[in-house]
């Protein structure tokens, strides 16, 4: 019998295992949600990774952070944070500055500009990311967090 990853795929042949058809289908599912939340990000002008820096130094609050520790909270690894920020510092959204102790360390700060684009965006984005999942209610919802919990857990 065909699973519906097997014909999404146009795949003729079985999967080798169940762990290879459900590490597909985790894929196939993570790339069809960054795709949806990617152009709703693009309405604002950012990519996933941008907006992402961007909330992380909201977090941040006024003293920002290393750009390694950006880097180390980012939820996609970008191996180059220097240009990302480099990208968003020349639209305004951050500023960068060295530490006064330790000029090794460049420190990223979000802007007045970028606390106000992401003001703008948080109600859309979060709109959107509940209508991508809402339809699977509360209790499947905790069930799928919890399952990818011990996914990206898991002792190997």
């Amino acid at each position: 019998m065909t699973s519906r990853l097997q014909a999404e795929l146009k795949q003729k042949v079985a999967f080798a295992s169940r762990e290879q058809e459900a590490y597909l289908a985790l894929m196939r599912t993570a790339d069809a949600l960054q795709t949806k939340i990617e152009a709703k990000l693009k309405e604002f002008g950012l990519t996933g990774t941008q907006y992402n820096a961007l909330r992380i130094l909201r977090g941040a609050g006024r003293e920002g952070l290393p750009c390694s520790e950006v880097g180390e909270r980012m939820i996609t690894r970008d191996p180059d944070i220097t240009r990302l920020l480099d990208r968003l510092q020349k639209r305004g959204l951050v500023t960068r500055c060295r530490d006064k102790r330790d000029r090794r360390v460049v420190y990223g700060k979000i802007t007045a500009a970028g606390l106000k684009l992401l003001g703008e965006m948080d109600a859309p984005v979060e709109k959107h990311g509940r209508e991508m999942l809402r339809h699977l209610g509360q209790v499947k919802l905790q069930q799928l967090i919890d399952l990818l919990e011990l996914v990206r857990h898991a002792k190997e």
